[in-house]
C-alpha cells in the first residue's frame, strides 16, 4: 500500500524576490512555469489570512509602527519566509478531496501561527486549490488537483536590548531596557540540538524539528493516514510544489519507460525465435545477415555483464567511502559540540570586538606582542571568559 508523508517546507526571501512569491501567491501572473496551474479554477483557493496591500508594504508598516525592527539588518539580508504545507496529492483524493483539504489546511494553518509566533507576523496564508496533477489525473481518469497551503510570514526573535554604559543610572547598565521582535530568519531557524528519552542530544537542522512539530500537532488534532516527512528527502529542500510534480512526473516517465522497454524486449526476443530454421537432421541453420544480429546481440550482452560488473563493484567502492565520509562527519560534529562548550565562546567574542573597534583592537594586540610569552598557563581547562555586551 502506498505511503502518504506530510511536509512542511520553509523559504527565505530578501527584499528583492518578495514581489515573485507574491505573484505567484496571489494569483496575480497571467502565464506560469508551472503548466498545471488552472485560472479558471483560482475562486478555489481559500484565504485564511488576505495581505489587503502588497507583502512589502505591509513589512514596512510594521516596522513603522514598531511591531517589529530591523534593526541591525544588512540590505541584502532575507526579511520574509514562507511556509508550505502539504500531503501526497493522492492522500487528499482518498479522503474527500477538496472538503477535506480545507478542512485539513485550516488545522495547519493553527499549527503555522504557532510556529511563527503570533498571527499578527502573517502577510498571508492561502490554500492553493487550482494546480492540476497530471500522474493521477491519467490514473483517476479524472481531473485531480494538488492541494497546498502557503503561509507567507516574517521570521521574528525576542532580542533584549540592554542600558548601555552611556546610561545616566549606573544601576541599569547591563539590564534589559527593553525586548523588541527583531527580524532574523538566520536566528529563528538556527541549527539546534535535539535530547532523545535518554538524555542524548544530537544537532539537527532547524526544519527537522519543524517536520516533527507539523506531524505532532496533525495527529494530535486527529488527522491521520501519513507519515512524517523523511529526514534528509528533497522535500525538505525544494519547494512542496516543485518536489511533488518531480515526483509524479518522474513515477510517470519511468512507467511510461518501463513499458517501451518491454515491448522493445518482447519484439526482440520473438525475432531471434523466428532466426534460425530446423534442418533435416535437427540442427538449425541461420542467414548470414541473421547470424550477424545474433552475433553482434551476443557481444553485446558480454560486454553489457562486464559493465554491470564494473558498476556494482563501483557502487561497492563508493558505499565504502560514504561509510568513511560519516564517520569523518561524525568525528567533526564532535569536535563542533566541544568547541561549543569550550572556548570558542572567547574566540566569537574576540572577532566581535575586533569588528566592534579595530583600531583599538590592533592597538591591544600590538601591546600584547610586545610583552614575553606566558608561562605555566593552560589555555584549555581555564575558566570561560564571561561574555558582555559590546556597545
Amino acid at each position: 500500500m502506498k505511503k502518504h508523508y506530510s511536509v512542511v517546507r520553509n523559504k527565505a526571501y530578501s527584499r528583492e524576490k518578495v514581489s515573485n512569491i507574491e505573484r505567484h501567491n496571489e494569483r496575480k501572473n497571467q502565464h506560469y512555469g508551472n503548466g498545471d496551474v488552472d485560472l479558471s479554477r483560482s475562486n478555489y483557493n481559500i484565504h485564511f489570512k488576505d495581505c489587503q496591500v502588497s507583502y512589502l508594504k505591509q513589512f514596512d508598516k510594521l516596522v513603522e509602527n514598531g511591531t517589529i525592527s530591523t534593526r541591525g539588518l544588512k540590505p541584502t539580508a532575507n526579511i520574509i519566509d514562507e511556509l508550505v504545507y502539504d500531503v501526497n496529492s493522492e492522500y487528499f483524493e482518498q479522503n474527500g478531496g477538496y472538503e477535506y483539504a480545507k478542512s485539513f489546511f485550516e488545522e495547519a494553518y493553527k499549527q503555522a501561527i504557532k510556529e511563527v509566533g503570533g498571527e499578527e507576523f502573517i502577510l498571508t496564508a492561502v490554500i492553493h486549490a487550482d494546480e492540476k496533477n497530471k500522474a493521477l489525473s491519467e490514473k483517476y481518469g479524472k481531473d485531480v488537483y494538488h492541494y497546498h497551503l502557503h503561509v507567507v510570514y516574517i521570521p521574528v526573535v525576542d532580542k533584549e536590548i540592554k542600558w548601555s554604559k552611556r546610561c545616566k543610572d549606573k544601576s541599569l547598565v547591563g539590564t534589559v531596557k527593553e525586548v523588541i521582535k527583531q527580524v532574523s530568519n538566520s536566528e529563528k531557524w538556527a541549527s539546534q540540538i535535539v535530547y532523545d528519552e535518554d538524555g542524548f542530544g544530537e544537532r539537527v537542522k532547524s526544519y527537522s524539528p519543524l517536520q516533527d512539530r507539523y506531524f505532532e500537532h496533525m495527529t494530535a488534532a486527529g488527522f491521520t493516514g501519513f507519515e512524517r516527512g523523511e529526514r534528509g528527502s528533497t522535500a525538505e529542500h525544494l519547494s512542496v510544489v516543485e518536489y511533488k510534480t518531480k515526483q509524479e512526473q518522474e513515477r510517470l516517465d519511468e512507467l511510461t519507460e518501463q513499458t517501451k522497454v518491454k515491448k522493445k524486449t518482447v519484439s526482440q526476443f520473438q525475432e531471434i525465435d523466428e532466426m534460425a530454421s530446423k534442418g533435416l537432421f535437427g540442427k538449425y541453420t541461420l542467414s548470414s545477415d541473421d547470424w550477424d544480429k545474433v552475433s553482434t546481440l551476443a557481444k553485446e550482452a558480454i560486454k553489457a555483464r562486464k559493465a554491470v560488473k564494473s558498476r556494482d563493484e563501483r557502487i561497492k567502492s563508493l558505499e565504502k567511502k560514504s561509510t568513511e565520509v560519516e564517520k569523518k562527519n561524525a568525528q567533526l560534529e564532535k569536535k563542533l559540540e566541544q568547541y561549543s562548550e569550550g572556548g570558542i565562546n572567547e574566540k566569537m567574542l574576540f572577532h566581535k570586538a575586533y569588528e566592534h573597534a579595530p583600531v583599538l583592537m590592533k592597538r591591544l594586540i600590538g601591546e600584547v606582542m610586545k610583552q614575553p610569552p606566558e608561562q605555566g598557563v593552560d589555555t584549555h581547562s581555564r575558566g570561560k571568559m564571561k561574555s558582555c555586551e559590546i556597545e
